[in-house]
C-alpha cells in the first residue's frame, strides 16, 4: 500500500497547522502572563508610591505603624488574586493545549484504522494475526491516552482545590493581622 502525493500534503498541512495552533496558545498565554506581570508591576510602583508618601506624612511613629499595618491586608489581597490570575492563564492554557491534543490524538485514531482497515483488505492470507496485533496495540494506546488525559485532569483539580484553600486561608490570616 503506498501514500499518494494528496494523501502526504494533507498529512503535512495537518501537521503544520497544529503546531501553529500550540505555538499559538503558547503565544497567548505568554502574552497575557507578560500583561498581568506588566499591570502588576505597574499597580506596585504606583501604590508603593503613595504607600512611602502616606507613610512620610505621619505625625509620629504610632501613625507610621498604624498606616504600615493598613497597608498589609491590600497588598496580602492583590497578591492572592495575581496568584489566581496566574493559575487561571495557566488552567485556561492546559486546557486549550488538551483539547487540541485529544482532537489531533483522534484523527490520528481514525486516520490509523482507516489505514488498517484497507491494509486489512489488501493484506495477503495468513496476516489477521499481524494486524489484529496492530489494532491492539492501538487500543492499548488509546486506554493509555485516556488514563494520561483523566490523571492531568485530576491533578488539575487538585491543584485548584489546593490553590483555593491556601488562598482562603492566606486571607482568614490577613484579616486576623488587620483586626
Amino acid at each position: 500500500m503506498s501514500i499518494n502525493p494528496e494523501q502526504f500534503a494533507a498529512a503535512n498541512k495537518a501537521a503544520v497547522d497544529s503546531l501553529l495552533s500550540v505555538a499559538n496558545t503558547a503565544l497567548a498565554s505568554a502574552e497575557r502572563i507578560a500583561n498581568l506581570n506588566f499591570e502588576t508591576v505597574r499597580s506596585v510602583v504606583d501604590e508603593s508610591m503613595a504607600n512611602t508618601k502616606a507613610l512620610m506624612d505621619a505625625k509620629d511613629p504610632k501613625e507610621a505603624l498604624s498606616i504600615q499595618t493598613s497597608l498589609a491586608k491590600p497588598s496580602l489581597e492583590k497578591a492572592v488574586a495575581y496568584s489566581r490570575s496566574m493559575v487561571e492563564i495557566s488552567t485556561q492554557t492546559q486546557q486549550e493545549l488538551t483539547k487540541m491534543l485529544e482532537s489531533q490524538f483522534g484523527d490520528f485514531q481514525k486516520n490509523i484504522t482507516g489505514l488498517l482497515e484497507k491494509a486489512a483488505k489488501s493484506a495477503p492470507a495468513g496476516s489477521d494475526v499481524a494486524v489484529s496485533a496492530v489494532q491492539s496495540a492501538i487500543a492499548a494506546a488509546s486506554s493509555a491516552f485516556d488514563g494520561m488525559r483523566q490523571a492531568a485532569k485530576q491533578m488539575t483539580d487538585m491543584t485548584q482545590s489546593n490553590i483555593a484553600a491556601v488562598t482562603s486561608a492566606t486571607a482568614k490570616a490577613a484579616k486576623k493581622t488587620t483586626k
